[in-house]
């Protein structure tokens, strides 16, 4: 399971080392792509059609949300096969999109890796924190209301 946050640099040709607790799980062969809130995500291929089927299950193939995360995410996704030490590229567009500098963080999140700009995850991680105990309440309250129907 990929868990915890891990720091990373990117360099000024875009190139970044996932951390090799990831590596060890994700596998060899990856997908990047954009992810929502201003993050990227990486997956390892067999996670990838499994996620893709979270997202629009129970949802009809021609609506239109359907097909913008469509459009989102898979338009976005690029297949990448890191060298020995774990580096890839981050295509220009996906950089562009999360904003990622110099200073990148690495959120691992079960079957996932979210890719943030430092300063980008630091706001995101404050805002999580001060509504942390409100959202589990909410998750609760729709758990309880699920199951009585």
């Amino acid at each position: 399971m990929l868990l915890g946050s891990y720091p990373g640099r990117l360099s000024p040709k875009r190139r970044v080392a996932i951390p090799s607790h990831f590596r060890k799980i994700l596998g060899s062969r990856l997908i990047v792509a954009k992810w929502y809130e201003g993050c990227l995500i990486i997956v390892g291929t067999p996670s990838w059609r499994a996620l893709l089927d979270r997202l629009t299950a129970k949802v009809d193939l021609v609506t239109e949300p359907v097909r913008d995360t469509d459009r989102f995410i898979l338009g976005s996704a690029y297949e990448i096969v890191p060298d020995g030490q774990g580096r890839f590229v981050v295509p220009k567009a996906l950089a562009r999109y999360a904003q990622l500098t110099n200073e990148v963080i690495f959120v691992g999140l079960g079957e996932r890796v979210e890719v943030w700009d430092s300063q980008a995850w630091n706001i995101k991680e404050t805002e999580v924190s001060k509504k942390a105990s409100v959202m589990i309440e909410k998750l609760a309250l729709q758990k309880r209301e699920g199951g009585e129907k």
